[in-house]
Parts: C-alpha cells; structure tokens; sequence
C-alpha cells in the first residue's frame, strides 16, 4: 500500500515537538495499521526509532494510505 504525507504532515515534524520523528518512522507505522480506514482516525501509541511517542492521524483514499498529521507526545 503506498502512503503519503500531506504537506501539513511535513510541516508538523520540523516542530519542537516533534523532534526525533522521522518520515521513515511514520511510514512504517502507517503501514502497521490493518484494515480500511474510511474516515481520518487517531492512532494513538506508535514509538519512534529514537524513542520518542507519537499518534498519526489517518485516512485511506483511492491513491493509498493518507498521513494527515502526526502529533508528538
């Protein structure tokens, strides 16, 4: 399944709060998620290779898996 990061997305993980985040963090933990997903959903306890916690917030549309943010704990 192909995942994309909205540019919100993107900007969300250059923030202070989201430090230690990376893109390949949230696209593995996108992909980790089974199912179909209709409506934009919080997942809620995803760890980041550095160690940090996150939540992602997440939609399945026609051309994949839709990252429409990431929110840092």
């Amino acid at each position: 399944m192909r995942v994309i990061l909205t540019s919100h997305g993107r900007k969300r993980l250059k923030e202070l709060r989201q430090e230690g985040i990376d893109i390949s963090d949230v696209m593995s933990a996108a992909l980790k998620i089974p199912g179909h997903i209709v409506v934009a959903t919080r997942f809620r306890g995803f760890l980041a290779s550095s160690g940090r916690a996150f939540d992602l917030v997440i939609k399945d549309v026609p051309a994949g898996r839709l990252v429409i943010t990431i929110i840092g704990k």
